[in-house]
């Protein structure tokens, strides 16, 4: 063993998937928090019908070195049974300030669908530099909790797994964090090895109903890249959730295959939220309450057949789109354009609409618009009904 790690076997963890180990565990983090720092936990399945906390500046460790897939069963395992129908109850594992939980796999061996059953957060975190790192998640109701508790610079990276209701949960976050390398796809859940085995059902449905993917509240900033969701109700939302909103900057990340890839109900005013190389399948909502600028560059945009409006502009804010690119739009309604926009301030430049179809409505409310540059397929592509300030220019049309 090496030095400054304590492996919790030698405090009675056995790793059967059948003793509960969760005073074993506990006993061995406690343990490195003065003979640490790193608390290991060899390969096994290690049942935990209770809850874990993470001392100030200790490891949790599992065996591998890197993210193990849920499709194997080497590495650690941990079968979270605590919490059985408690949402708001004590989370699996609680990280105390600058404490690091990695290189694991957790797994809800007695979750069903589709009669989901609510667990409390798999993993919170509590003050500064927090760090979650080469997880797999297989079936977490509410994954990541970066927000019910004041926190600050902390860092999730490689994280992999089939979340039921809440990926990413961020708040309460007074310095930047940084989101990377996050990835939530059902397939970690419908192809993994571990006992008892999906337990069937259309989990497609399920996540297309329920699931928020990024929940991004209060934080300055947040750095979130190379990150990914697929079937969510909301793939991206901003919002106030009661400490005032926040500011992202997004790249190399998309939301996939879900009615609605991003809703901007609330960011703070002078910084907002900005995208980045992206993909979006499908819709972008701007709500009426936001105050922030929102851009996106470089970004493109896919159907599912409930797309009808692509870009929902409302509210008082500004919306920069810049070398996008539209697919399709008006799958469900043929008359739907593919950006409406009813309030606050439009600008759309160097962007392909690739399709024949209305494309752009300016409506009553709108304060002023810029659009120049783009390509259209359809000849009377811009209709302006607002009222407005609206410039435009250097556009074409035609097939």
């Amino acid at each position: 063993m090496a030095i400054g790690q304590i492996d919790a076997r030698r405090y009675g963890a056995i790793g059967d998937g059948v003793t509960d180990d969760t005073a074993a565990i506990q006993a061995a983090l406690d343990a490195a928090a003065t003979e640490g720092p790193v608390c290991l936990l060899p390969a096994g399945m290690y049942r935990v019908d209770g809850s874990l906390e993470v001392p100030p500046g200790v490891t949790f460790k599992g065996a591998t070195d890197g993210v193990s897939h849920s499709e194997q069963t080497v590495g650690t395992v941990l079968l979270a049974y605590g919490g059985r129908g408690e949402e708001d109850g004590t989370p699996l594992v609680t990280l105390r300030p600058n404490a690091v939980i990695r290189e694991m796999i957790i797994h809800y061996p007695e979750q069903t669908l589709p009669d989901v059953v609510p667990y409390p957060w798999t993993i919170r975190v509590d003050g500064e530099l927090c760090q979650i790192e080469n997880m797999t998640l297989t079936n977490p109701y509410r994954a990541l909790d970066l927000g019910t508790n004041w926190n600050e610079l902390h860092t999730v990276r490689n994280v992999f797994g089939c979340p039921l209701k809440v990926g990413v949960y961020i708040d309460q976050c007074t310095d930047i964090g940084r989101i990377e390398n996050v990835h939530f796809n059902p397939n970690f859940w419908t192809r993994m090895a571990l006992p008892p085995g999906f337990p069937g059902g259309d989990i497609k449905a399920y996540l297309e109903q329920n699931l928020v993917g990024f929940m991004i509240g209060k934080t300055d900033w947040e750095f979130i890249s190379n990150s990914f969701v697929i079937f969510p109700r909301v793939g991206f939302l901003f919002d106030d959730f009661g400490h005032g909103p926040g500011n992202a900057i997004v790249t190399q990340s998309g939301s996939d295959i879900g009615p609605v890839a991003v809703r901007v109900e609330r960011t703070q005013s002078h910084s907002g939220v900005q995208f980045v190389n992206g993909q979006f399948m499908s819709t972008l909502e701007v709500g009426p309450e936001n105050q922030g600028p929102v851009k996106l560059t470089n970004c493109g945009f896919w159907i599912i057949p409930e797309t009808g409006v692509q870009v929902d502009k409302q509210g008082p804010s500004t919306l920069v789109l810049n070398a996008c690119h539209f697919s399709d739009w008006g799958i469900s309604d043929p008359e739907a354009p593919c950006i409406r926009a009813s309030g606050g301030r439009l600008a759309v430049h160097a962007c392909e609409f690739m399709a024949a179809k209305p494309t752009i409505h300016l409506q009553e409310g709108l304060t002023a618009a810029t659009i120049v540059g783009n390509l259209f397929r359809a000849t009377d592509a811009i209709v302006d009904e607002s009222g407005a300030a609206v410039e435009s220019g250097l556009n074409a049309s035609g097939e």
